[in-house]
């Protein structure tokens, strides 16, 4: 029933001003608007609604993500743009911060936004 509609992803931000400035500049996304209460960014046939609040609680694991054509490049890109790469306790990430898993052919890589929500590069 859902399958032919457009997906919106949801996050919270309690520092607007911040996550206006890393997903419109840093990460490229296009701000369609900005009201009081949320800021919907556009990325392509999706949608990022940033729901401003004034606290939260960042969850422990990916709460958005990109799949893309080029990892390593799309990884190195943002981190001329200053995007820091998580790095996790047992995992072999290389130096750019991907992680393969064990007989899979998806690449995955994370960094966090202003807020510390955990967001994903896949590819694979």
């Amino acid at each position: 029933m859902l399958a032919a509609s457009q997906l919106i992803t949801m996050l919270p931000t309690a520092r607007p001003e911040a996550a206006r400035r890393f997903y419109g500049e840093t990460l490229g996304l296009t701000l369609a608007a900005d009201h009081p209460q949320l800021m919907i960014f556009e990325d392509g046939p999706a949608r990022l609604h940033l729901q401003k609040v004034a606290a939260f609680t960042p969850q422990p694991f990916t709460c958005a993500g990109w799949h893309v054509a080029d990892i390593r490049a799309t990884a190195r890109a943002l981190a001329a743009r200053g995007v820091v790469f998580e790095r996790f306790p047992g995992l072999d990430q290389d130096p750019d911060g991907l992680w393969t898993p064990p007989g899979s052919p998806t690449t995955v890589c994370w960094f966090k936004d202003p807020d510390g929500n955990l967001l994903s590069l896949s590819q694979g």
